[in-house]
Parts: C-alpha cells; sequence; structure tokens
C-alpha cells in the first residue's frame, strides 16, 4: 500500500512538470505547429497515464500466512506425547493456478530421543517391526479457535526420506455422487526414519491446494498406551459421587406443571449394551443426558481397536476425557447381585425388577379321557333300563362352556374333528332301552345330528 501511494504521488509530480514543459514550448512556437519535441512529449503524457490506471488495476497482495501457527492439535488418549519434533508449520494457502503443490519439512533426532525409540522396538514375525515409542506425524486445518482433529488435504502424497508413505484407505461416501476422503488419523512414520542423530529426516508433502483452506502439519514423539493402562487412569480420577445421581434421578421424574404425563419410576439395566453381559465398572460420560451406563473395560478395547468415542447408549460423543465411574451403580451391582434390571422411584431409592415370564394360556380339555380298555356297553349311550334308574345320569360334554368372547379362530383351532364311523351292533331286546336313551341325552343339538343315522335305522328296525 505505501509503494502505491509514493507511485502515484511520484506520476502526479511527473504530470506536473509534463504540463509546465508543454506550456514553455506552446508559448515559444507562437505559430502554433507541433515540432517533434512536442510529439514526444503528448507520447509520454499518454504512457504515464496509461501505467497509472494499470497499477490500480492490479489483484490485491496474497496473504501471507504464518509459518508456525497457533495451532492446537486434539490430544490422543492412546497417545502421550513426549517431545515436539516439528510445531504446527503451515502448508501455505491455494491457488487455482497451480493443481498441486509442493513442501518440504526437516527434523532431526537427539541421542536420547533415539535410544528411546530403539529400546521399545519390538520384533514380530514377518520381519516387521512395532514400537511402543513412535514418530507420529500429524494434519490439520489452520485454524485457532478450538483444538483441531486430524484431516488430510485433498491430493496427500507423502514421502520420508525419499519413500512414500501408505495413507489409509477411503471412507465409502454417505451418498452417491459424493467425493471420497479418508478418514483422518495420526500416521506412525517410525518405520522410514533414520534412527539416527547425525542425519536428519526429510518430509515431501505434495497436496492439492483448495480456495479458503489451509493445512497444517506437525510431528510428534509419542509413547504409545494401552486399554488396561487407560482404564487405570479413570479409576484413578475417582469415582462419582452416588448423591450426584440421586440428584440427577430427582431431577428426571420431577412433575412438570405444564406437562399432562409425569414419569413416575426409570427402569435402568445393569446389562452393558456393548457385550450384553454384566456390568463390572459402570461408566458414562458427563456430556450424557442418560442414566444407562456401559462397561468402561469393553468401550476402551473397542476405541483401542478403532478410535470412534461414540456412546452405545446414546450414539453422541463420549470422549476419553468425560468418562466418569458412578458410583450409584457400584452400589447397586454390589447389593443386587442376582438381577439385571431395577427400577428406580422418585425419591431416588431403588428397586429390583423380577424377571418377567411369559405366560402360556392352556386351553381347557373339552373332551374326558376314554380308557381303552373299557367294554362299549358301559357307555352312556349302550345301557339296559335297570342300570340307568340306578346309577348316576352319564356325564355329559358341554361344548358351549366356552367364553362367547373368544375369537372365532380360537373356536376354529380347537373343533373336534369329525369321528371315523363305526359299525355298531345293537340285539333286539337292547332296541327299546336304546332309543329310550337316545331320546333323554341332554346333549347339545350340533353333537346330535352324528346320531341320526342310527335313530333312523333304530325306527325303521321297528316298524
Amino acid at each position: 500500500v505505501r509503494k502505491r501511494e509514493a507511485s502515484q504521488r511520484y506520476l502526479e509530480v511527473l504530470l506536473m512538470e509534463e504540463a509546465t514543459v508543454l506550456k514553455t514550448w506552446r508559448i515559444k512556437n507562437k505559430t502554433g505547429r507541433q515540432t517533434h519535441s512536442n510529439r514526444y512529449l503528448l507520447f509520454f503524457i499518454v504512457i504515464s497515464f496509461a501505467i497509472q490506471t494499470s497499477m490500480n488495476l492490479q489483484p490485491p497482495v496474497p496473504v501471507i500466512h504464518p509459518v508456525h501457527p497457533d495451532v492446537q492439535m486434539k490430544p490422543l488418549p492412546f497417545y502421550d506425547v513426549l517431545d515436539v519434533l516439528i510445531k504446527p508449520s503451515s502448508l501455505g494457502a491455494g491457488t487455482p493456478q497451480r493443481y498441486h503443490q509442493e513442501k518440504y519439512f526437516v527434523f532431526a533426532l537427539t541421542p536420547q530421543q533415539v535410544r528411546e525409540v530403539c529400546i521399545s522396538r519390538d520384533f514380530l514375525p514377518g520381519g516387521r517391526r512395532d514400537y511402543m515409542v513412535q514418530i507420529q506425524l500429524r494434519f490439520c486445518l489452520s485454524e485457532t479457535s478450538c483444538p483441531q482433529e486430524d484431516n488430510y488435504p485433498n491430493g496427500l502424497c507423502i514421502k520420508v526420506n525419499g519413500k512414500i508413505f501408505p495413507l489409509p484407505g477411503y471412507v465409502p461416501p454417505a451418498k452417491n455422487g459424493m467425493e471420497q476422503k479418508r478418514q483422518g488419523r495420526p500416521l506412525n512414520i517410525t518405520s522410514l526414519v533414520r534412527l539416527s542423530s547425525a542425519v536428519p529426516n526429510q518430509i515431501s508433502v505434495t497436496w492439492s491446494p483448495e480456495i479458503g483452506k489451509t493445512y497444517s502439519l506437525s510431528v510428534y514423539l509419542v509413547r504409545q498406551l494401552t486399554s488396561p493402562l487407560l482404564l487405570q487412569r479413570l479409576r484413578m480420577k475417582g469415582i462419582r459421587n452416588p448423591d450426584h445421581s440421586r440428584a440427577l434421578i430427582k431431577e428426571k421424574l420431577t412433575a412438570d406443571p405444564d406437562s399432562e404425563i409425569a414419569t413416575t419410576s426409570l427402569r435402568v439395566s445393569l446389562i452393558c449394551p456393548l457385550g450384553k453381559m454384566r456390568l463390572t465398572v459402570p461408566c458414562r460420560a458427563v456430556t450424557c443426558s442418560h442414566l444407562q451406563c456401559f462397561d468402561a473395560a469393553l468401550y476402551l478395547q473397542m476405541n483401542e481397536k478403532k478410535p470412534t468415542w461414540i456412546c452405545p447408549v446414546c450414539d453422541k460423543k463420549a470422549a476419553y476425557e468425560s468418562l466418569i465411574i458412578d458410583g450409584l451403580f457400584l452400589e447397586i451391582l454390589n447389593d443386587c447381585s442376582d438381577k439385571d434390571e431395577i427400577q428406580f422411584q422418585q425419591d431416588g431409592t431403588w428397586c429390583p425388577m423380577k424377571p418377567k415370564k411369559e405366560s402360556f394360556k392352556v386351553p381347557t380339555p373339552l373332551f374326558q379321557k376314554i380308557e381303552p380298555s373299557a367294554p362299549p356297553r358301559q357307555s352312556s349311550m349302550y345301557c339296559n333300563s335297570s342300570e340307568t334308574s340306578s346309577t348316576k345320569k352319564a356325564d355329559v360334554i358341554d361344548l358351549t362352556i366356552e367364553s362367547s368372547s373368544s375369537s372365532d379362530e380360537d373356536e376354529a383351532e380347537f373343533r373336534i374333528p369329525p369321528s371315523k364311523k363305526h359299525c355298531v351292533y345293537i340285539s333286539k331286546n337292547e332296541e327299546t332301552c336304546t332309543a329310550y336313551n337316545l331320546y333323554h341325552t341332554d346333549l347339545h343339538y350340533s353333537h346330535i345330528q352324528s346320531l341320526f343315522p342310527v335313530i333312523a335305522y333304530i325306527g325303521l328296525f321297528r316298524i
């Protein structure tokens, strides 16, 4: 801006001098004829005016980003930072004229750092090497508003000491047609680093610039942690006071005067939603609004394999820093060892819930059991007149006892299949008795229909 103002002042002074010279030449040349010197002066004035106009139309000077911006990376629970090898450094702003940009970074290790990396080395089958102390490369957006998560620029290509470093695979897009992106995560470049304090290491980064976005790079010396160690640190943070959970229960069960529906109790399961087993270390995030807990050991093991840090109950972010162990659930687990579900009351107390038993509807027997050894003459349908007068009346089975409210489907389910036709022998002496008993039997009309052929046969025989 200062250079532009100075050049404008210089042009103004130059134009004033040119105007003065032009007046002088006009006074000397009274005839009005333009000499060659006048033509040169006019040409010089036009060129000066064109230069001034072009300077006003020049594009603005691009913003120069700081080499080491005040960017903070989000801490990773499974890594302890031992040292910073390269501070967050800007990759530079993208310009639409260039499709790819490249930048180099150099760092060196101290003898102590080399010793720590070599001591933590573990040889695996197949010639592979694993390091507990690692050299970690991270990318993020150059924003200073909050700690940044890992984020890769487009078209990223990394070379460490001239060797290409393999990047994580692409994540399937949520919708068809969307651009595939890699999931941001820290990169372990220890296998390509020269473990020597005498030779420096070089990192070459190639990326596709994006208008309006700038990225930063940083390199750290870290120590990898395990899930049992994180669980131990979580226990060292302390256990949340049970009174805090009781106050939360009372708050949830307090009747809202503006609401027509009031909650009088809350049911909570003592089974972990991750492993479907009984809770051992009940845990939840302070950012969650529910009372249901999950097992801390299983949650840490799951995130050790694939770090997502998502609550299995409400599917919201549940970072390691926000996890707490619920003291009230610990008391419940110790006092109630044979139940898997409890119920909280409005005053904060709890009671175990009985397991639900499935009730089966057993149909009532429709027929009396007929012993196969019983002789057919003992039946109520075939008896002589002397026996009917002295003995009790025959048991009558009434199918209309069933409730009238039962559906047609239930009636169809228990409908009696048609019985097979049997040949019944009746002697002449028993004709009168048999007809008399059949006439006075208190059976339902629907069941007497099956006896019509027998009655008709007896009537024809008497005729």
